[in-house]
C-alpha cells in the first residue's frame, strides 16, 4: 500500500537542507526564512547553452540515460530568471557574505553586467578564470578552455581569508629564483629585484591568483564523477568555501545539480540549503551525503539531512518484503524490487507529525534479501535513479 510524505530526514549528512523546485519560485520562502544570515553563495546555474542534459550512470552496461534539465530557453527568458535569482541571492546574504557565480562565454558579459547593478559594482571581487585542458580541439576557432566565475561581496565588509587556501611553495624553482640553503638547513628561493633581495621558504605558502589552472576538468574516469552533465570537481568548490566561509557558516547553492556544493561545505564543516528543480539532483545529493558519512556516527538534529518537496512521483517503482517485530523493532526483508530504472536506495523508519520520512536504517545497494532494522520501522522508502521515491506501509 502506497502512503505520501512532504520530505525526508536523516541523522546523517548534515546539517543541511534540500528543497526540491525551481530556484526563482522557492526564493521568496528562503528569503522569510534566511534573509541577512547566508555566508557564502555558489552557483552553477545554466550557461544558455540550448542544449539538453541527461546523466549516465557509472558502470551502468545498459548505457541508461536519464534526463535532468534543458537549457533551451530564449535569452530574455533566461536572463530574467537569472535577476530573480541573484536579486534573491543579495537579500539573502549576509553583510560580510559573498557570491561565486560560474559560466561561460556564452553569458559571461550579460551577468557581469547584470551582478554589476545588483551587488554594485564597487562590490565586484574577481573574475575568476579557471582553465583546463580537457575537451576536443577546434579547428575554426582557438579552443575554449576556460570557464569564468564572478565574484562579489555584499559589503566592504566581506569574509575573505586567503590564508585557507594557501599551499606551500615546495621545492620547485620559479621566476629564476636561486635556490639555496640557510644556516638552520631550511631550503629558500631568492630573487634581486630594485636593488633588494627577497627570500622565500619552501614551506611558505603560495596563494592563488584570478587565474586557476591548478584544479583539472573532471575526466571520463574521474573517481569522484556521478555521471551527472556539468558536474564540477570538489576542489573547485573547496577553494571557494575555505576562503569564503568559517565553519559553521552557512552555504547556499540553488542549481545544486549534482551535489558538489553541499557534499564540501559538510565535509568542511559549514551547513547548507541546496534546490534543484529535478528529483535526479536529489537522489544524487542524497546519495553523496549518506556516503560521505559513518552511518550513525551523529544523531544529534545539528547534523540532520532535510529534504523536502511537496509532491513526490513514485514512477513504476513496485517491491515485495517482509517484515516481523522483534524485540520491539522492526525487521525488514526486501525480497524483491523493480523500477525501469533501477532501484537505487531503500530506507525504513516512520512519518512524523510534520509529515516527514524519518530514516532509522538503509542501504544505499538495496538488493533481493536485504535486512533493514528500526525501532520504529512503520514505513519503508525506495527510490530509483531517476529520483522516484514511493513509501511503503510496513
Amino acid at each position: 500500500m502506497g502512503i505520501a510524505a512532504k520530505g525526508e530526514i536523516y541523522p546523517v549528512g548534515g546539517p543541511g537542507r534540500f528543497i526540491l523546485g525551481l530556484a526563482e519560485s522557492i526564493a521568496p520562502s528562503l528569503i522569510e526564512e534566511y534573509a541577512g544570515r547566508v555566508t557564502l553563495i555558489c552557483i552553477d546555474p545554466p550557461f544558455g547553452t540550448g542544449d539538453s542534459f541527461s546523466v549516465k550512470l557509472p558502470g551502468d552496461r545498459k548505457k541508461l540515460s536519464i534526463p535532468i534539465y534543458s537549457d533551451d530557453i530564449s535569452g530574455d527568458e533566461y536572463l530574467a530568471l537569472m535577476r530573480r535569482v541573484l536579486e534573491a541571492c543579495r537579500e539573502l546574504l549576509a553583510s560580510d557574505g559573498s557570491i561565486y557565480v560560474h559560466i561561460d562565454y556564452r553569458m559571461s558579459a550579460r551577468l557581469r553586467l547584470m551582478m554589476d547593478e545588483i551587488f554594485g559594482e564597487s562590490n565586484f571581487q574577481n573574475e575568476i578564470i579557471w582553465t583546463y585542458k580537457s575537451g576536443g580541439r577546434a579547428l575554426r576557432h582557438y579552443s575554449r578552455k576556460h570557464d569564468t566565475i564572478f565574484f562579489y561581496r555584499k559589503s566592504p565588509a566581506v569574509y575573505f581569508n586567503i590564508n585557507a587556501v594557501g599551499v606551500p611553495r615546495g621545492p620547485q624553482k620559479r621566476n629564476n629564483m636561486k635556490r639555496t640553503v640557510d644556516e638552520t638547513g631550511r631550503v629558500c628561493f631568492s630573487i634581486r629585484s630594485g636593488g633588494k633581495t627577497y627570500t622565500y621558504y619552501e614551506d611558505t605558502p603560495i596563494f592563488p591568483s584570478d587565474v586557476w589552472d591548478d584544479i583539472e576538468h573532471m575526466h571520463q574516469r574521474d573517481p569522484e564523477r556521478t555521471g551527472f552533465a556539468t558536474q564540477k570537481p570538489s576542489a573547485l568548490l573547496r577553494r571557494m568555501i575555505l576562503a569564503s566561509s568559517r565553519e559553521g557558516d552557512t552555504v547556499a547553492d540553488f542549481f545544486s545539480g549534482s551535489g558538489t556544493t553541499a557534499s564540501t561545505a559538510c565535509a568542511l564543516g559549514r551547513g547548507y540549503i541546496a534546490c534543484d528543480s529535478s528529483p535526479v539532483a536529489m537522489g544524487m545529493l542524497r546519495r553523496r551525503l549518506i556516503e560521505s558519512c559513518a552511518e550513525g556516527s551523529f544523531i544529534a538534529s545539528s547534523h540532520e539531512m532535510r529534504i523536502e518537496y511537496s509532491t513526490m512521483d513514485g514512477g513504476d517503482i513496485e517491491a515485495s518484503f517482509e517484515s516481523e517485530n522483534s524485540n520491539g523493532r522492526t525487521e525488514l526483508t526486501l525480497r524483491s524490487m523493480s523500477s525501469s530504472f533501477g532501484v537505487s536506495f531503500a530506507a525504513l523508519g516512520h512519518i512524523d507529525e510534520e509529515g516527514f520520512f524519518r530514516a532509522e536504517n538503509y542501504t544505499l545497494v538495496p538488493v533481493a534479501g536485504a535486512r533493514l532494522s528500526a525501532a520504529n520501522g512503520s514505513v519503508l522508502l525506495l527510490s530509483d535513479n531517476a529520483g522516484n521515491t514511493r513509501f511503503f506501509k510496513v
